[in-house]
Order: structure tokens, then sequence, then C-alpha cells
């Protein structure tokens, strides 16, 4: 009798720890599942695009993306013209498509790289319709400074992607974010950019 006693006064207790602890898996099960909280490596997941007096094809670039982990883009001799190096947000085999919509909980973007040149990156929105990336004209934008000697990570906030980069530019519509753009608007002989990695917070 002092046994069942005893066991029935530990039941609410142990009810209680249960129930605690289904709470928190359940919690922890959501906490995984909200998108808001996913990261896009755009290196690892999607192709990538050239354009420009550059000596790499799209080919050999997603070629070794895929085998190196890394872009790596170099200007012809005497190169005529600027270097265009882009990537959509959401993977596509084309370069252009429906733009992204990120969640308000999306702050930044962050990127590794290692540049011999200054680079503009281009933030291109999609158009009104949502079917597509918007052509002409400037776009938001930000500088990646030059970093020849090593690969260095900067954490871009959406809120410094403004219109033609100037301090009252039109900020950037991350609701409407169709693919970035690495410009090489001056490219001198044998200039080299490599990414290892373009981290889009979602």
């Amino acid at each position: 009798m002092k046994l069942k006693s005893t066991f029935l006064n530990r039941l609410p207790s142990m009810i209680r720890f249960s129930f605690l602890i289904l709470v928190l898996f359940i919690s922890c099960g959501f906490h995984r599942e909200n998108p808001s909280h996913r990261e896009l490596n755009l290196v690892q997941s999607n192709t990538w695009f050239i354009a420009g007096p550059a000596k790499e094809t799209q080919e050999t670039i997603n070629t070794v993306r895929e085998k190196e982990g890394i872009i790596r883009v170099t200007a012809k001799t005497a190169p005529v013209g600027e270097i265009e190096l882009n990537v959509m947000i959401t993977a596509s085999d084309s370069n252009d498509g429906p733009a992204t919509n990120l969640s308000n909980s999306s702050k930044y973007v962050s990127i590794s790289y290692k540049s011999s040149q200054l680079i503009k990156l281009q933030a291109r929105e999609g158009n009104n319709e949502g079917t597509g990336c918007v052509h002409g004209g400037s776009h938001p934008r930000v500088d990646l400074p030059a970093s020849p000697e090593k690969f260095t990570t900067i954490k871009i906030p959406w809120t410094h992607f403004k219109q033609d980069g100037l301090p009252n530019g039109k900020l950037l519509n991350i609701h409407n974010l169709c693919k970035f753009n690495f410009v090489n608007y001056n490219p001198v002989s044998g200039a080299l950019l490599e990414i290892k990695s373009v981290i889009v917070e979602n």
C-alpha cells in the first residue's frame, strides 16, 4: 500500500514533466521548419552566368563551382567592356525568371570573396508582374572593395542597397528580388574574382 501511495503522489509531477518535454519538442520542430530561419548559399545551389571579356565560359565556371565549391572569373588580356557575373536568387537554368519574395525577417546577404579590383554588386528586382527580371537602367547596388591578397567575408544589410549606390537612392525591395550581378566595369588584364559563398538570409 505504501508503494502504491508513493507512486500516486509522484504521478502529477511525472505528467507535468512529460508535458514540458512535449512542448519543447514541438517548439524545436516548428523552429527547424520555419522558412524564416533558412539560409541559401547561392554558390552551392545555383547555376551562374557570365558575360563580357572573361576567360571562363558559363560551362567552365559551373564545372569549377561543382567540383571545388568556388566561383572563379579571370579577365582576358586587354579586356574591352565590362565583365558581368550573375546568379538568380531562386535556382534556375535560365538567366531570367520569377523574382523571390524574401521574408520580413531577412536582413542581409553575406559574401565571402577575393578580388583584385573593385566590384559593383547590383541587386536586380523583378518586373511589376513578378514574372521576370527588369532589364536595362540602373539597380540598387553596393561596392565590394578590392581584396587581392586574401578572402574576406562581408555581411551587407539589405538597407545598404540603394539605387545607383547613392545615399538617398531608392531602397531595394527584398520582396521582389530577382538576382545578383557582380560587375567589374573596368577590368584589367588578368583581373581575378573568386567567390566562396553568397549566403542569403531568408
